[in-house]
């Protein structure tokens, strides 16, 4: 990626911040499909057969989408079917090949190396939109299913209040043991029992009635019985769910977990990051999509499906991407055979629901999907445009634990590569 003069510096950042907020905000939520490790861009949503078996291995037969001109890869018939909900942007790049400073562009928008770390995409929204804002829900507004995806602190300098919640567990197992909610092996009658025998031993609270911090106390026990026994605990519970619809998201941990996100945006969670492991195929990686890419098809193609069936794409902003690519040029030989290695020169992301139009590519990689070939995208672009649906202030000040100046999106000054928010598709 070619270094970036001032003048396009500072042409690039008026166009990020020139155009006004809407006056009311589209998005009320975000569910992130974290391709954890990076996925190829060729073998998903930006596929080139005509670039020969070097490039595109057996995946030789992309297939058509309900939206004519657009292509994606053959294992994913479903998502075919849905093309009319999402656009593709085919033109992200950043030029990093290290997954951890690629997963900090992708997820904050800012380069790695400078003094402070700055907090993902979800824990901004938690600030602007989670109890700050109004947010009254006992389930935090920032949650990761199932996994920290543990490439860096994902609060950065905003601390650990907008750490996201992480469920651990397995939602496709028959009890969704999530942590601090479901205790694996014990049952709710048990937790009731439990909770008795603690009053009835809890003398100081009947000699001592009216305390103010035994009453903080007795809220807080309440609230935490709320989530272990209430309604408010029971958007984990899978089992509200009909079978059939369990059965279409895919009876595997990325399906249900994608059966859960929707339940956590139905109940206006702002933030749901889903931490999709198993994408970082430098060995046999054509053997790792047959697995793969059909139950991501499955899950992912059912999540819009929902939503959509819901009413809640309109509000809901789906979002998928991993920190890179993968090597175009396949390697065969050993020790690879037949892997892909990292690539942060061009790669793809999928966007929809939220008022992101769908439909539409946005830019393109070069004939062998080496390089960007138009439109260049950059991961402060894509963020700024989420943000904007979200009705967040684009310049809005972050709370520096020094007060130092910073803010949600970063100025002309700070040297960061953007090109200008995704207007071809937002409204």
């Amino acid at each position: 990626m070619p270094p970036l003069s001032r003048r396009d510096l500072l042409k690039s950042a008026a166009l990020l911040l020139s155009s006004p907020l809407p006056a009311k905000a589209q998005a009320k939520s975000v569910i992130q499909i974290w391709m954890w490790g990076g996925p190829s861009h060729l073998d998903t949503f930006d596929p080139k057969p005509e670039a020969g078996n070097d490039y595109c291995g057996p995946f030789a037969n992309p297939i058509p989408t309900n939206v004519a001109g657009i292509r994606i890869c053959e294992l994913l018939p479903l998502l075919a079917k849905q093309a009319d909900k999402y656009s593709i942007i085919r033109s992200m790049t950043h030029g990093i090949n290290a997954h951890e400073t690629a997963a900090y562009t992708v997820q904050t928008g800012r380069l790695s190396g400078g003094r402070d770390v700055y907090p993902s995409v979800g824990a901004v929204v938690s600030l602007f939109k989670g109890y700050n804002a109004g947010y009254k829900g006992l389930i935090p507004p920032y949650i990761v299913l199932t996994e920290p995806q543990g490439r860096f602190s994902e609060a950065g300098f905003l601390g650990s209040r907008y750490k996201p919640f992480a469920t651990g567990g397995n939602p496709a197992q028959a009890r969704f043991a999530v942590e601090g909610v479901v205790a694996p092996g014990i049952s709710d009658q048990r937790q009731r029992n439990r909770r008795e025998l603690l009053h009835q031993l809890d003398t100081l609270e009947h000699a001592m009635k009216g305390d103010p911090q035994l009453a903080a106390n007795a809220q807080a026990e309440q609230q935490a019985y709320e989530l272990i026994l209430g309604d408010a605990g029971k958007v984990f519970d899978l089992s509200q769910e009909k079978d059939d619809l369990r059965d279409r998201y895919g009876r595997n941990t990325f399906g249900q977990s994608c059966l859960v996100a929707r339940r956590l945006v139905e109940r206006g969670v702002p933030y749901v990051t889903i931490n999709y492991k198993g994408w970082d195929t430098h060995k046999q990686h054509f053997q790792a999509m047959r697995r793969q890419l059909p139950e991501m098809d499955k899950g992912m193609a059912t999540l819009l499906q929902d939503l959509s069936d819901r009413g809640l794409l309109a509000t809901t902003i789906v979002w998928w991407s991993g920190e890179f690519g993968r090597t175009p040029r396949v390697q065969w030989e050993p020790p690879w055979n037949g892997g892909r290695g990292h690539w942060g020169q061009v790669f793809s992301a999928v966007l929809a629901g939220g008022g992101f139009k769908g439909g539409r590519v946005v830019g393109a990689s070069d004939a062998k999907g080496e390089q960007v070939k138009e439109r260049p995208v950059y991961p402060i672009d894509l963020i700024a445009s989420i943000y904007e649906l979200l009705g967040i202030d684009l310049n809005a000040r972050l709370p520096h634990p020094l007060g130092e100046e910073a803010r949600v999106t970063p100025t002309a000054a700070e040297g960061v590569p953007m090109a200008g928010r995704l207007k071809e598709i937002m409204p």
